[in-house]
């Protein structure tokens, strides 16, 4: 059985001002970007239910030893690398659209989630990520007294 790294985590990093605005320009072309080492964002479909939030992130190109999961209960942060093939000797480029290098994407949860409880497996280019939902707090009334 092949297993992708994962990592328990309590925090993670905030968002510098300067990352954040590189994200925003990143977002409307990848070309726009003001870092010197490129990073791509890879899409995601995330799927609810009442038990169970289920990710699924295209990251073709990537292997599965390169990328690396890690989870809070709020939070699931998926990063790695994707390696660019070797330049061949004497070429140039004509046209340069696949991103290459580093990406990162956190998403933060609305219910907390079980680290416990939590898979992880990359077929086809995509890794596919289940995570259980911890129970919700039960409401409770209180009676109020009066004096």
């Amino acid at each position: 059985m092949e297993y992708i790294k994962i990592r328990f985590t309590n925090d993670f990093n905030e968002s510098n001002f300067q990352k954040n605005i590189s994200d925003l320009f990143q977002s409307m072309s990848p070309m726009f970007s003001f870092s010197s080492q490129a990073t791509w964002k890879p899409q995601l479909d995330i799927y609810e239910t009442a038990e169970k939030i289920y990710i699924t992130a295209e990251v073709p190109g990537v292997d599965k030893e390169d990328l690396e999961l890690e989870v809070n209960p709020r939070a699931i942060r998926i990063s790695g690398r994707r390696q660019g093939p070797p330049p061949a000797p004497n070429g140039r480029y004509r046209l340069a659209e696949i991103q290459y290098g580093p990406f990162e994407r956190i998403l933060y949860l609305k219910a907390p989630v079980d680290t416990e409880n939590i898979t992880a497996r990359h077929k086809n280019g995509f890794l596919y990520i289940e995570v259980s939902k911890l129970p919700s707090q039960k409401r409770q009334t209180i009676p109020i007294s009066s004096d």
